[in-house]
């Protein structure tokens, strides 16, 4: 179910009230940060557990050693950092303590792709889905809006092994779900049905799809929309069919074009040769500070409407 936001609406608050929930249902859950609970709002699981909240300090290598410990020891560490620092500078320690003997560690990437916008390019995590995709053991998680945040956190905690969860800042474009919405990991969810292309996205970008469809169909184009909740493992199975209806499909996220949601999506559709999958993102470029989230989205042609004119010069060159 599709409906507007709120501008009241956050990520990062529906996972820290999501932790907290988990926090009073379990008392094997621990909370592990990086000195930046305040940014991450995990300190709304240390104000109620605080002897269950671990301050690691600006220490990331050590973040995933100490989470690795505690999962070891029978817990379920909620590892939490900004996602540019939870995927590059700990790489080996989350790839050999954690994904190689598989342990139960849930690693929360906060500020993720571009929201973190008046920061630069240290800061913007354009590639940590390529990172912890190419890492065996790793199940990754980017809810769509703050109700699919709570779902997907929820789903980390029941899964036995690594997840990792991509975080964005704040509001998306659109709320995609309600209540009845029963988030299943591994599994993609066909938002809009279409005949002429499909458009496929992940995250706070499959809300701009879905506005992207609305303009496309004012000009008489049927657009699907495909949200892709889950990336590793992906949803192959229905990635096929609903490229099958669309014939063309277009991926769309707020990361590098390379090793992300099209690389996903195109090494699927790779085994079917009746699809053409095109990539729309970060064109391997290290991105920039630009004042505001909205000024980057339009700076990386990443708004509805460059969306939407992109899918129309995808058509015309059919």
């Amino acid at each position: 179910m599709y409906l507007e936001m709120s501008e009241t609406e956050d990520f990062r608050k529906a996972y820290g009230n999501t932790l907290r929930a988990l926090g009073e249902e379990n008392d094997k859950i621990v909370v592990l940060d990086a000195d930046v609970f305040h940014h991450t709002n995990t300190h709304i699981f240390e104000e109620q557990f605080p002897e269950r909240f671990f301050q690691i300090g600006i220490a990331e290598q050590n973040l995933m050693g100490v989470s690795a410990g505690f999962a070891a020891s029978g817990f379920i560490p909620f590892a939490n950092t900004f996602a540019v620092f939870a995927t590059r500078r700990p790489h080996d320690q989350i790839s050999i303590s954690i994904a190689y003997p598989c342990l139960n560690v849930k690693i929360a990437g906060s500020y993720a792709g571009l929201s973190s916008s008046n920061t630069g390019a240290t800061h913007q995590a354009i590639d940590d889905i390529a990172t912890m995709r190419s890492i065996p053991n790793m199940t990754i998680f980017v809810p769509g809006d703050p109700l699919e945040v709570e779902k997907c956190v929820r789903a980390a905690a029941d899964l036995d092994g690594p997840v990792y969860l991509r975080i964005n800042k704040g509001p998306g474009v659109a709320t995609l779900f309600d209540e009845s919405y029963g988030f299943i990991p591994g599994k993609a969810v066909v938002l809009k049905e279409g005949k002429d292309i499909g458009l496929i996205g992940t995250g706070v970008m499959t809300g701009r799809c879905l506005k992207a469809s609305e303009i496309l169909a004012e000009k008489g184009i049927s657009a699907g929309v495909l949200h892709i909740p889950t990336i590793k493992p992906i949803d192959g199975d229905t990635i096929k069919d609903f490229s099958s209806s669309c014939g063309t499909v277009l991926t769309v996220e707020d990361h590098n074009i390379i090793g992300g949601l099209g690389s996903a999506v195109a090494e699927v559709l790779g085994e079917s040769p009746s699809s053409t999958v095109y990539r729309k993102g970060i064109d391997d470029v290290f991105t920039e500070s630009a004042g505001s989230v909205e000024e980057l989205i339009k700076k990386y042609g990443l708004d509805y409407n460059s969306i939407a004119d992109h899918a129309i010069h995808i058509m015309s060159e059919a």
